[in-house]
Order: structure tokens, then sequence, then C-alpha cells
């Protein structure tokens, strides 16, 4: 079976960080071609016997973040089928 790809698409996402020296927030967007856009947020804590590495509450705060941004695309995918089928589809599983 041969896929032929019609269209490209582009979406664009970005992370922005605040820190300090014990948690670190994300904040996650998608653009969507559409115009419309999608956010979430993600956070991450250090243990004070921990040792300070801010790239990895960035990791881990992103991480969610981005998980997060998932759980809403796909919420939104469902809702528009259902809109657009005019009934209830089955959930959409990650």
């Amino acid at each position: 079976m041969v896929m032929t790809m019609h269209t490209a698409v582009g979406w664009h996402v970005e992370l922005e960080f605040k820190e300090d020296d014990r948690h670190t927030e994300a904040a996650a967007l998608v653009r969507l071609p559409d115009g419309s856009e999608v956010r979430s947020h993600g956070q991450a804590s250090r243990h004070h016997t921990d040792a300070n590495q801010p790239r990895v509450g960035e990791e881990i705060a992103g991480a969610r973040a981005l998980n997060e941004l998932a759980m809403r695309l796909l919420t939104k995918a469902h809702e528009e089928i259902d809109s657009a089928s005019g009934r209830i589809s089955h959930p959409i599983h990650v």
C-alpha cells in the first residue's frame, strides 16, 4: 500500500520556563493552522537534598506541560469529531 501525502502543515510549539532555586514552572503553547491556540502548564520541585540542576527541572516541568498539551489536543479533537458527526464518538486514547 502506497500512502500519498498532499498537504504540508506546520505547528509552532513554544515552551517558556520560570524558575527559582527550588521550583520550575513551564508554559506550553501550540498555534494551530486555523489560528487557534492550546495552552498548558507543568511544574517541578527540587527536593532540598537534591543537587541544583535547573535543566532537570526544565525537562520535568516541560514534559508535564507537553503531556497536558497532548491531552488537551486529544480532548479538542474528540469534541470536534462529536460536533461534526452529531454523535458521541469513542474516546481517543494515547
